[in-house]
């Protein structure tokens, strides 16, 4: 039987071309829609101003940063050009090259955080929408061990809101840890919350910007699927038999659900989730 079709990272090869297309830079992450229109027009704009309110938590001064999670790089050469030492962490490959494209400067370390093992020494360790797939505890232990004395913890992500108890999964929108478990082990492990920001609203229009992209996607499948199936039966038996061989059912029925459904939604990712921003020293 032959391999999986490797989904996430042809997503992920897709999306970043969409993304430089529609806004000129590989930009994944949410906008900050404070003011703005949600349109498509607006993205870039909504990226760049989610940025700056990320930057406006660093600490003074020229920083050793470590980015763990770092995308394509974007956030690694935005960093550089304000006189920034820049390392990043990310696992995937694919990745791995756009940030050395795209911020050739920073030094790339492809591998999970967990086995990172370069010279500590860092006054900052970024979490941007990279600290929800890491187990929490080990994140921040593993981020305290590579701080200098003084240095400090900045993440920007999502969060769990208490909302989400009980629910399925399948009937939520977005991810992270629990809230209500991070502050739990932020005073067990006696950190300080040197600044936090909720900026939930400020950042869910684009859930609602995503599905409607989907559902254009949904739209434009759902289409040439009618057409053969009224006119080349076979060769939409044989493309249906090809992707059930090479795509597992679980992704399939997740796949069908955003782009024909609408269930993630802005208010949805306001019920079940915090976007929070917390810099935390020991």
């Amino acid at each position: 039987m032959g391999q999986k079709v490797d989904t996430r990272a042809i997503g992920l090869d897709v999306g970043l071309s969409f993304m430089r297309w529609l806004t000129g830079a590989e930009n994944l992450h949410y906008g900050l829609w404070d003011g703005l229109p949600v349109a498509a027009e607006n993205l870039g704009a909504a990226q760049a101003a989610y940025t700056d309110k990320l930057f406006s938590y660093l600490p003074e001064g020229s920083l050793r940063i470590l980015d763990i999670g770092g995308g394509a790089g974007e956030t690694a050469k935005k960093l550089i050009a304000l006189g920034h030492d820049v390392e990043i962490v990310v696992p995937s490959p694919f990745l791995a090259s756009r940030c050395r494209q795209n911020a050739p400067e920073a030094r790339v370390h492809q591998c999970m955080f967990e086995d990172f093992s370069g010279a500590g020494g860092f006054d900052l360790c970024l979490f941007s929408e990279s600290f929800q797939y890491i187990p929490h505890e080990v994140a921040l232990k593993e981020a305290l061990a590579l701080l200098k004395p003084g240095g400090q913890v900045l993440i920007a992500d999502c969060f769990r809101s208490e909302n989400y108890e009980g629910v399925k999964r399948s009937q939520t929108v977005g991810g992270g840890h629990r809230l209500a478990v991070m502050r739990e082990t932020l005073a067990e492990m006696k950190l300080t919350i040197e600044a936090e920001e909720d900026i939930t609203e400020a950042v869910a229009p684009s859930i609602d910007l995503e599905q409607g992209l989907f559902n254009v996607m949904g739209h434009g499948v759902s289409r040439v699927d009618e057409e053969l199936k009224m006119k080349k039966p076979k060769t939409r038996w044989a493309l249906a038999f090809f992707i059930r061989r090479m795509v597992s059912e679980r992704r399939l029925f997740r796949l069908n659900e955003r782009l024909k459904e609408s269930k993630r939604t802005s208010e949805a990712f306001c019920h079940f989730n915090r976007y929070m921003i917390f810099r935390l020293t020991r």
